[in-house]
């Protein structure tokens, strides 16, 4: 088939039960588990492409490769690094050769091996992509990558061009899933046929249909799982059916009548509720940054320093996670979520205060007009917010930091889009954006210099490029330390740097992926990208 851009659905209940392969029941079975059965996990977006490189960072199509395919590496919630596909590894003093050890017996689902040389296409083709045929390099890749060479079959040695201490912990960021050779050497267009895509996971592709599901299927001869999921040999569950529907309302009706097994992304504010009701609910954190905004400093009236910090003091987060959220949402500290390693308390460079926000906009010489909207120069204090259709309550957020900016004499207008739809308009750097609520995952911090400025062809948040050498420098100090221990000063210093100047406003720790679970579907993990794994699940009787 010939896939075509993906549309969303809003599914009837009946259609849902049609595809469901194991209904659930409303309240917990108590018995044990048993082998086999299938799950339906009703979803709200399924991407507009299954090109591997262009949809693995995808939080929606994340799911379906996250089973279909394997890592190099596993990391845990938070961020501990262990064995999977690579069973050790050495790296150099100076952190720019390291020696990947492969597990040996392992192939893909067509029975090609998952050899050295079949690491080597995939690093390639995460680093440098093919821009000729359509394919993205991935990112956070590190940029320093120079090649790999494979020197047998079971062992890869990568070199990089500076000092990358972050790459062994980025070999497990969904974007680094392992492909077959075979796929990557095909045409985009066939690529991004589902059913092309090979990987080594535990499941693999029964069938699906553009726009509207995904089917996977067990892997009968598949064992070798990481040994931090305390599971080996085949999944317990037969099939996981991945289903659009659009409506949340229609996703937490299906699981609550037994028609459905997992909804993705119910509102925050129904959790307690579920709960209460005997469902089973998740809200796990990922390794990341923080919900927030990357600020652009190109356009109005953010390439003003002191505008940009009246922002950065004058939202409430304490109201946003009392208003919107539960106690399950922590609020920010930092850029970086807490469970970072690396992450430092650095609260005090964006509290709430309201008198502050106002004095620094009274400097810049924004002037309250009768209406209460600040003007200078015959032009309102005007920005407008884009909701991120990636996170569940962006709007309600949204909704809550126009009310409090507008006190301060903003004017803030919100506009709400569809995944598909937000990609093609809200682009970074775009002359019209002035500020982009970023819900952006990463392993390990060293790799975020990589999103700060253009050095090296890195995403430029903030619209600097250079400009700012202190931002470089900085940046270039955390990419380029050889340890640890070196890198935790000069990345402390960057939190901090990076908030005084309010180019990054923070507003939670963000939990962008929720479940809502039945009680008959036990031994759920999650990774540190805050994932779903259903290989270790089951159903009880």
């Amino acid at each position: 088939m010939k896939p075509t851009r993906a549309f969303r659905t809003t599914v009837g209940l009946v259609t849902v039960l049609a595809l469901t392969a194991c209904g659930a029941g409303a309240t917990a079975g108590g018995g044990a588990a048993k082998q086999g059965g299938g799950i339906t996990f009703l979803i709200d977006s399924l991407g507009d492409t299954w090109i591997p490189n262009n949809s693995a960072i995808s939080s929606f199509q994340g799911h379906i490769w996250g089973h279909v395919t394997d890592k190099l590496v596993y990391v845990d919630e938070n961020g501990k690094v262990s064995p999977w596909i690579a069973e050790k590894w050495e790296q150099n003093p100076t952190a720019t050769e390291f020696t990947l050890h492969l597990r040996t017996g392992v192939t893909f689902s067509d029975k090609t091996p998952l050899d050295a040389a079949a690491v080597v296409a995939n690093l390639d083709i995460w680093s440098k992509g093919d821009p000729a045929r359509g394919i993205n390099p991935i990112g956070l890749f590190p940029k320093t990558y120079d090649h790999a060479e494979a020197v047998d079959a079971q062992t890869v040695k990568v070199f990089f061009k500076a000092p990358t201490l972050g790459f062994i912990p980025t070999l497990g960021y969904h974007g680094s899933i392992l492909i077959s050779p075979k796929t990557i050497a095909l045409p985009a267009a066939q690529q991004a046929d589902l059913s092309n895509d090979i990987g080594s996971g535990p499941f693999v592709v029964q069938s699906w249909k553009e726009g509207d599901n995904v089917v996977l299927k067990k892997r009968d001869d598949y064992n070798w799982a990481p040994a931090a999921l305390g599971k080996q040999g085949p999944a317990t569950l037969d099939t996981i059916t991945y289903k659009l529907v659009a409506e949340p309302s229609v996703r937490t009706s299906a699981v609550q009548s037994g028609q459905a097994d997992v909804a993705y992304n119910p509102s925050p504010q129904e959790l307690k509720s579920f709960k209460d009701q005997g469902f089973t609910t998740a809200t796990p954190r990922y390794l990341g940054f923080v919900n927030g905004y990357a600020v652009n400093t190109k356009v109005a009236p953010f390439d003003d320093v002191r505008v940009r910090q009246a922002f950065q003091h004058g939202i409430d987060r304490a109201e946003i996670i009392s208003t919107v959220y539960t106690e399950d949402w922590l609020p920010a500290k930092s850029l970086f979520q807490s469970n970072v390693p690396g992450a430092t308390d650095r609260s005090a460079d964006f509290a709430f205060d309201a008198a502050k926000s106002a004095e620094l906009l009274d400097e810049a010489g924004w002037v309250k007009g009768a209406d209460g909207v600040r003007a200078k120069d015959g032009r309102q204090l005007a920005l407008t917010l884009y909701s991120n259709p990636y996170l569940a309550a962006s709007k309600s957020i949204d909704e809550l930091v126009a009310q409090q900016l507008g006190k301060l004499g903003f004017k803030v207008g919100i506009q709400s889009f569809d995944v598909v739809t937000y990609g093609e308009r809200i682009k970074l750097n775009s002359p019209t954006v002035p500020a982009y609520e970023i819900t952006r995952s990463f392993i390990d911090a060293g790799t975020v210099a990589g999103v700060l400025t253009d050095a090296n062809k890195g995403e430029n948040w903030f619209g600097l490029g250079q400009s700012d050498q202190k931002l470089v420098e900085l940046a270039t100090g955390v990419a380029r330390a050889e340890s640890v221990e070196a890198r935790a000063k000069v990345l402390d210093e960057l939190q901090g740097y990076v908030l005084q100047q309010g180019y990054y406003v923070p507003l939670t720790q963000i939990v962008q992926r929720i479940y809502l679970q039945s009680p008959k579907l036990t031994g759920v993990t999650y990774n540190g990208i805050a994932y779903a794994n259903y290989y270790t699940a089951s159903l009880t009787s």
